[in-house]
């Protein structure tokens, strides 16, 4: 979602990319040619938790030190993909306050999966799913239709990415270890992980903060590791996982009507780019069935690049430029 203001002295076609994600930040200054003039780094981007203006306060640490080592007080336009923009609402609230800080004379926000979306495509057209402690699915086109779910958990039909593994893996080893549930491995993989000796020491430790919670995403590559070695119940999670990763796929597919055309699925995300060989087959083998045309690949460029590339799509910029960019992010 844009918002502008009136011209000033920026460089016309000069961007301001930022991808903030949960856990960092990266800014980039990027010139009318295309070259990286600057950069910076920061911390996560967490409205939820700290709200609209404090999460902003984070990025323009960042920016600082990009506009500052590509001394220039501004651009011309700010690209800046943003984790927890899940809503076109939060995008335009959001967009308010990052224009508000003076950074361009005009800012459009998205969501930060569309930055692995358009980091590894050559035009804005394709899918991206994005697996890391969530999961998530966005689609576009370059006449600027775009598909998309909330992905704000469980309330919004969403299951999937590290953190949904690591709790459906708790979930069935409980109950593997009580009896209320089928045999796994997981009952016994997972307290030796955590260094205790049972399910019911590492809920009770968890419960109880002995185990900090932000371990608990730890549990997800076990999953993978025990499914490798045969065991059912791993193995159905890593099947369900790739599921999901093909019903958004394919449902973002169709509503931009590309289902039946040759069209990029981008997969991006710490889980996905670990192409785990049980995951990637699967998700391969199902979109072969339901988007027979789509090609597969994994996206491992920062995402950065794809909002800088979002920002010069949005100034015009011819495609020489964006190849210089891209370049330099390779």
């Amino acid at each position: 979602m844009g918002v502008s203001t009136p011209p000033h002295r920026f460089e016309d076609g000069s961007v301001l990319a930022i991808d903030a994600g949960n856990s960092k930040t990266d800014v980039a200054v990027i010139g009318a040619d295309g070259r990286v003039l600057g950069t910076g780094r920061g911390g996560g981007f967490q409205p939820p938790l700290v709200g609209v203006q404090v999460a902003v306060d984070v990025l323009a640490g960042a920016v600082a030190q990009a506009l500052s080592t590509a001394g220039v007080p501004g651009v011309d336009h700010v690209s800046a993909c943003l984790a927890n923009a899940d809503l076109p609402v939060e995008e335009r609230e959001l967009a308010t306050a990052v224009q508000a800080r003076g950074w361009g004379r005009t800012t459009e926000v998205y969501n930060d999966t569309f930055a692995i979306l358009r980091a590894g495509v050559d035009e804005p057209r394709g899918v991206a799913v994005v697996c890391g402690a969530g999961i998530n699915c966005v689609g576009m086109l370059p006449d600027g239709r775009t598909a998309r779910f909330p992905a704000i958990g469980k309330i919004s039909g969403d299951w999937g990415g590290g953190g949904g593994l690591a709790d459906e893996a708790m979930w069935s080893a409980s109950r593997a270890e009580d009896g209320r549930g089928e045999p796994t491995a997981l009952a016994t993989v997972l307290p030796a992980h955590y260094g205790v000796e049972s399910m019911y020491a590492l809920v009770e430790a968890l419960h109880l903060g002995r185990i900090p919670a932000v371990r608990l995403h730890e549990a997800a590559p076990l999953v993978f590791a025990v499914s490798a070695a045969g065991d059912a119940v791993a193995r159905g999670l890593v099947h369900r996982l790739g599921d999901e990763v093909v019903a958004m796929a394919s449902v973002a597919l169709e509503r931009l009507g590309l289902l039946e055309d040759e069209a990029p699925v981008l997969l991006g995300g710490s889980v996905l780019a670990a192409r785990h060989p049980e995951l990637d087959t699967r998700i391969r083998a199902l979109l072969a069935e339901r988007a027979p045309k789509a090609e597969v690949r994994v996206v491992t460029a920062a995402p950065v690049l794809g909002a800088a590339l979002l920002g010069l799509d949005a100034v015009g910029a011819g495609g020489g430029v964006r190849r210089v960019v891209r370049e330099h992010f390779a």
